[in-house]
């Protein structure tokens, strides 16, 4: 790697890893409270009053939890519906118990003693003593219709919805459903036979409660609060609750608490838009080159980034004001709309990240830069940047329009400031870009279409001492300026900066308007004449050098200097060197041939290699008169060949189509210019009788003793010329 590419590859490194860490640090600098505020926690008793600092309205997180969770308790428990099934597996359990005592009752073989303890060893009821003596104690009749009964009502209190905080009271409420027919000390047999099989048919579903209870909880509306400048938030003495702690946070009254989770979101919402310009750079290879540039963009953008951190955090109609869109326009106006959309785009989300009213400011700030930049185009008149700034300004209060609107409360006279404070941004954003452009386009050398289009004024000084000084030059500039617009038009390239280093490309010829033969008057000695050609050719190349010392006297920008450069490429001053061969006897090894040769650079854009060609083709056709467009079309393309085969038009991108669409160009624009002239007929005398018959002839032509004609008038030498 060559010492230069590795020395601007270190450069872009280091400029990456400033412009990372200082938006890290501008992420970060709404989370870090400032130094008055105070350390206030919930539970703690106040020192002094708090009065809101401004209007504000709020979600309380806090109240709008609390109504929902009262919402929720509210929603009582959701049971699922009563399961026959588990009546049927009871009764059965009944009917296996009572076949167990029945199997009891009729062992003959067992004492009282043993079949109280069998009864005992029952699994699915328990039997007080006194119960299994009373059941042995029963005849087999007597026993067949406790048994009967008790299957009865069973069935009959298991057909109601049982629910588990309900069973004792179900329990508790057999005894009432047996037959009044049967005595007491069987009634009792009944009931503590059937109540304990009563089980609940009907259980707690956690599911269904939940869903009920979410749904309560959606339903209830967000709490707003709202507190007017000047308003107490809490009083000296009193204990700082909940309540008052969020609403200090919305105020931005309370020392915020940066974890290192906030540090690490921020760290890579910065990685991700570093890598979203490292992926753009990387298609765009010419940006890339250009490292002032690069510079300069990087540190408009930190500039915005740290003052918007700095200021959008305090309230949302300040958000609104911080003109934001500057930055587009001006990235525009010197670099072009793509990079200006590009940078916008995370500029926009890193100004918005972690506030209250990200989505939105988000939201507005692309969207009014967007607009902006589109309408601004290449910005060619002061007027053009106040229409970006309407522009940015109308899209911003429609933002703010949509954007509340869906509110349930819809606060017109919040809308109405949001929309006064968009219309300030774009006033604000058109005044600070058209300043930020001038200033760093004199400062960079940088070439903007606002400088282009005044310094292309006919007032501008440098063009009125052209006007005034050397007027055939200001025409040849003015016929080569047509040209090459033409031609740059049709192949894409800039045609204003093509015009306008035109208009300058000959400027240094004032220093010696007499050795250049536009400025010469017609018929007198040419003083190349009495001159060697060595010395003939060193005034004709010193125009290159006093145009760029006069460009640089008048602080033309630096691509206009380019032009008044480039405009010869290092091509030789043909007449002279010819001559110079001819006078040493026509052996050109006696002669230097690099004393005949323009300084150069060879032009190294589309646009002065245009003016290079055009300057030839214009000179060449003055020269020779062509007499018609086929011989026209020939001329052009001669002298485009010439400067192909020097090689002047090897720094450039230009392709054949291009120069094929150059040479048409070309052909066309000096048709017009150099189009043939008619002839007008001359008028014969006329004969004394005509002129005494005519009553058409002027009276100054019948009053003429000499019968001489008329002049001319000015139309007429300027027709026949």
């Amino acid at each position: 790697m060559k010492p230069k590419a590795r020395k601007r590859r270190l450069f872009y490194l280091l400029l990456l890893f400033v412009t990372a860490a200082f938006s890290l640090v501008a992420l970060v600098i709404p989370e870090l409270a400032p130094l008055n505020s105070p350390a206030l926690q919930e539970g703690q008793v106040v020192s002094q009053d708090i009065l809101a600092p401004r209007d504000i309205t709020y979600e309380s997180t806090l109240f709008t939890e609390q109504q929902r969770e009262s919402a929720a308790r509210a929603v009582a428990n959701i049971y699922t519906a009563t399961d026959t099934s588990v009546a049927r597996r009871q009764l059965e359990d009944l009917r296996t118990a009572l076949a167990f005592i029945t199997s009891v009752r009729a062992d003959a073989f067992s004492s009282p003693e043993q079949k109280l303890s069998d009864l005992a060893a029952l699994e699915t009821i328990h039997l007080s003593k006194e119960t299994a003596s009373a059941i042995l104690a029963l005849n087999e009749s007597r026993w067949q219709v406790v048994m009967q009964e008790a299957i009865v009502v069973l069935e009959q209190v298991m057909r109601s919805t049982i629910r588990e905080e309900r069973l004792d009271d179900v329990r508790r409420g057999v005894p009432a459903l047996v037959s009044l027919s049967l005595p007491e000390d069987r009634a009792n047999i009944v009931s503590e036979l059937a109540a304990a099989f009563v089980a609940p048919n009907s259980v707690y579903s956690e599911s269904l409660t939940e869903a009920a209870r979410q749904k309560a909880r959606d339903a209830v509306l967000p709490v707003i609060r709202t507190y007017k400048a000047g308003e107490s938030v809490i009083q000296r003495g009193q204990v700082l609750t909940a309540a008052n702690l969020e609403a200090l946070q919305n105020l931005g009254l309370v020392q915020s608490v940066f974890s290192w989770r906030d540090l690490l979101a921020a760290a890579g919402l910065v990685l991700l838009s570093v890598t979203f310009i490292l992926l753009y750079l990387r298609r765009n290879r010419k940006l890339l080159k250009d490292s002032r540039g690069l510079t300069v963009i990087a540190i408009l953008y930190l500039a915005f980034l740290v003052g918007a951190r700095l200021v959008v955090s305090q309230e949302l109609v300040i958000a609104y004001v911080f003109p934001l869109a500057a930055f587009s326009l001006t990235v525009t106006a010197l670099f072009g709309a793509e990079p200006a959309l590009i940078a916008t785009l995370p500029l926009s989300i890193l100004v918005a990240y972690g506030l209250q009213d990200s989505s939105e400011l988000t939201l507005y700030y692309i969207l009014s830069s967007f607009f902006g930049v589109l309408t601004l185009g290449r910005g060619q008149r002061v007027m053009t940047f106040f229409w970006a700034g309407t522009v940015s300004a109308l899209c911003g209060s429609l933002v703010a329009v949509i954007h509340h609107l869906p509110l349930t409360n819809v606060n017109w006279l919040e809308i109405s400031v949001l929309v006064g404070a968009a219309l300030l941004n774009g006033i604000a954003s058109a005044s600070l870009t058209v300043l930020l452009q001038f200033f760093l386009a004199q400062f960079l050398g940088l070439t903007t279409a606002l400088q282009l289009m005044e310094i292309s004024r006919p007032d501008h000084p440098l063009l009125q001492l052209i006007l005034r000084n050397a007027p055939g030059t200001y025409q040849h500039s003015l016929q080569v300026a047509n040209l090459a617009e033409q031609a740059a038009e049709r192949i894409g390239a800039d045609t204003l900066l093509t015009r306008v280093g035109a208009l300058y490309h000959d400027v240094g010829k004032i220093q010696n308007l007499a050795f250049f033969i536009e400025n010469q008057q017609q018929g007198s000695t040419n003083p190349h004449d009495a001159l060697d050609p060595a010395a003939s050719a060193e005034i004709i190349l010193q125009h290159v050098y006093d145009g760029a010392e006069l460009a640089r006297k008048y602080r033309l920008p630096r691509r206009i200097l380019d032009f008044i450069l480039e405009h010869h490429g290092s091509m030789l001053a043909n007449y002279q060197y010819v001559n110079a061969v001819k006078a040493a006897g026509g052996d050109a090894d006696q002669v230097d041939k690099e004393a005949f040769r323009y300084p150069g650079p060879r032009p190294r854009s589309r646009e002065t290699a245009i003016l290079m060609l055009a300057d030839g083709c214009e000179a060449r056709v003055r020269a020779t008169h062509p007499k018609d467009e086929a011989e026209l079309s020939e001329v052009v393309k001669a002298v485009i060949q010439e400067r192909i085969a020097s090689g002047q038009l090897d720094d450039t991108n230009l392709t054949l189509q291009d120069l094929d669409m150059i040479a048409t160009s070309f052909t066309t624009t000096l048709r017009g210019i150099y189009h043939p002239r008619i002839e007008y007929p001359k008028l014969e005398k006329a004969t004394p009788s005509k002129l005494e018959t005519s009553p058409t002839v002027p009276v100054s032509a019948r009053s003429n003793p000499a019968n001489e004609p008329a002049p001319e008038s000015p139309l007429q030498r300027q027709e026949t010329s």
